[in-house]
């Protein structure tokens, strides 16, 4: 049976045009190329693609993200180096408010306060000098309400800006800082090894998409300010795309169903995690494949 690709109609009153669900491939199988190119083909279209009913180990998880790209370590290990791990694997990130032990986080728990920073807008690992590609998120375990992930076309958004502001931000570049995404939440209590693990970066505003070749911004809550501008300014600018960006006509939400897989392309989308009841266990799991390069070395 070939891979079927449905086109998803958002929620959202306006909708939007770049999620799609594949049907007809069990993931946890050896990917054959024509599948391969086939789902890539339909990441580039759409940005967002989501595969229902799966039932996928760590292992299968990561032999799949494989296929498209070298997979980046979890950068949880980086900032949390005092901290019991549950995932026995750096190549996947524990998106789940479980503890080292598989329990449900105390409310201060310090890996649940900086795991709320998820539900701020924002893209993943763009913190870092090679910034993420693709992140496979796969649902184990989901609340019966709220959960919910959702997620902004940036092509789009930046195709619906006037012509003067497309002009205005043409070559900027943004600080980027996972320590500045935590700091909007008032999470500052990290050791000095583990500030230094991360870095600030350079990332381009505008940057374009290599699968789709459209133009697409490149911002959300790790970048911290425009290089060259004063930080005021370029904070207020960011906040201004932000604002244009996740508009309803540019936003869809994704309900988590145990046994989905979610794959979106961190170069030009952002996404933020929606609250749920924290008491119940919520257990997904992803692996984010590395860009090629920086942004500052590819295509404006």
């Amino acid at each position: 049976m070939s891979i079927i690709v449905t086109p998803t109609r958002s929620d959202f009153a306006e909708g939007a045009d770049f999620v799609a669900e594949l049907s007809g491939i069990n993931l946890a199988q050896t990917l054959q190329p024509a599948e391969r190119d086939k789902i890539e083909a339909a990441i580039n279209r759409y940005a967002v693609v989501v595969f229902r009913d799966q039932t996928l180990t760590d292992e299968q998880q990561i032999d799949f993200a494989r296929h498209f790209g070298p997979i980046h370590s979890s950068a949880q290990r980086a900032r949390h180096r005092s901290i019991k791990h549950r995932l026995s694997s750096d190549e996947i990130a524990d998106i789940s408010n479980l503890d080292g032990d598989g329990k449900v986080m105390d409310q201060n728990a310090r890996r649940r306060l900086d795991w709320l920073a998820n539900r701020l807008w924002h893209t993943d690992a763009s913190f870092r000098a090679v910034p993420g590609a693709l992140s496979m998120l796969y649902a184990h375990v989901v609340p019966d309400e709220g959960g919910d992930t959702e997620f902004a076309d940036l092509r789009a958004a930046y195709d619906a800006l006037p012509e003067a502001k497309k002009t205005e931000i043409d070559g900027l570049v943004a600080e980027h800082s996972i320590w500045h995404s935590r700091g909007q939440l008032d999470v500052t209590r990290y050791s000095a090894e583990e500030l230094a693990s991360l870095p600030p970066v350079p990332q381009r505003v505008v940057r374009t998409h290599p699968g789709s070749r459209r133009k697409t911004l490149y911002i959300a809550s790790h970048a911290s300010h425009i290089v060259g501008l004063p930080v005021p300014d370029g904070r207020l600018l960011l906040l201004d795309l932000m604002e244009h960006a996740t508009q309803s006509r540019f936003v869809h939400a994704h309900r988590w169903r145990q046994g989905d897989l979610v794959i979106w392309d961190n170069r030009c989308t952002m996404h933020r995690a929606r609250p749920f009841d924290t008491t119940k266990v919520r257990d997904l799991r992803r692996v984010t494949t590395r860009d090629v390069a920086s942004t500052l070395e590819q295509a404006a």
